[in-house]
């Protein structure tokens, strides 16, 4: 079963992109491409378990198992050394890409305390999108009571083409809750 975003998306969303930007093949209308799950974990200098159970959260809330992210130089004054895990990474695309993107725009932002929208400006010169998140108990499939510690995320929507205001259409016609 193909999921609703993706539906909506081939259904009505190519149509409105071409109308809206006067685009006359519809291959031409940007598409989300994949979505780039990064949480970086800091404090796994001190506590490695820290890092598996940030890992163990974002594999829940994304459906795919993380990949450990190590860092790259030594910074002797963050106690840094080259090599270790600070972070993990999950790459969605297709299907469970669609499914996390429905779940984060209909159920997860909307718990977000005096939430008023995501930034328009969070936009690179290709027109992708980022967004940071402070807290993963936003999500539903984590439990509260469970959550030992906060821990924050940025989410990258990666676009295969397009100038930043059809991607930014594109979003918001996905549902992103922009700021007015």
């Amino acid at each position: 079963m193909k999921p609703r975003l993706m539906e909506k998306y081939n259904a009505e969303i190519v149509k409105a992109m071409m109308e809206k930007f006067k685009i006359k093949n519809p291959m031409a209308v940007p598409t989300l491409e994949k979505i780039v799950v990064n949480m970086g974990v800091g404090e796994a200098l001190t506590d490695p378990k820290i890092l598996d159970k940030a890992a163990e959260d974002m594999s829940i809330i994304t459906g795919q198992k993380p990949t450990l992210r190590s860092s790259k130089k030594a910074i002797s004054n963050f106690k840094l050394r080259e090599g270790l895990a600070i972070g993990c990474k999950v790459t969605l695309r297709r299907a469970k890409m669609y499914e996390f993107m429905d779940r984060l725009v209909s159920t997860a932002l909307p718990r977000i305390r005096d939430f008023n929208g995501v930034s328009p400006r969070s936009f690179d010169r290709e027109g992708n999108y980022t967004l940071g998140i402070s807290d993963q108990v936003i999500f539903p499939e984590i439990e509260v009571d469970r959550a030992h510690r906060t821990q924050g995320m940025d989410i990258t929507f990666v676009f295969n083409h397009g100038p930043k205001e059809q991607t930014f259409e594109l979003l918001r016609l996905f549902g992103m809750p922009f700021a007015k």
